[in-house]
């Protein structure tokens, strides 16, 4: 059984920041590609940032310089450092497994607001 379980979110002023947290379980998590997603209430969900198994990231153009995406193997986790953080931001965000199959988590909510 495939487990995706998101931690981290919450509320933080703009300019501030949040680590997120996704712990995997149920799958060879090394082999996958990771990834974080976002929606709003009334958008599509849209890419935040992916690593591959191999350690290559690649970023939406709105979080460039600002999120970073790493992976831990050994603890079958991976994690979204967001710094720098805007209004915009304000999102759920999703963790993403991606191989032959694709899973999801549940979600964790990031309010940015002052």
């Amino acid at each position: 059984q495939v487990q995706l379980v998101e931690s981290g979110g919450g509320l933080v002023q703009p300019g501030g920041s949040l680590r997120l947290s996704c712990a995997a379980s149920g799958i060879i998590f090394r082999l996958y590609t990771m990834g974080w997603y976002r929606q709003v209430p009334g958008k599509q969900r849209e890419l935040v940032a992916t690593i591959t198994s191999s350690g290559s990231t690649n970023y939406a153009d709105s979080v460039k310089g600002r999120f970073t995406i790493s992976r831990d193997n050994a603890k079958t986790t991976v994690y979204l450092q967001m710094n720098s953080l805007k209004l915009e931001d304000t999102a759920i965000y999703y963790c993403n497994a991606r191989l032959r199959e694709t899973f999801w988590g549940q979600g964790t909510q990031v309010t940015v607001s002052s």
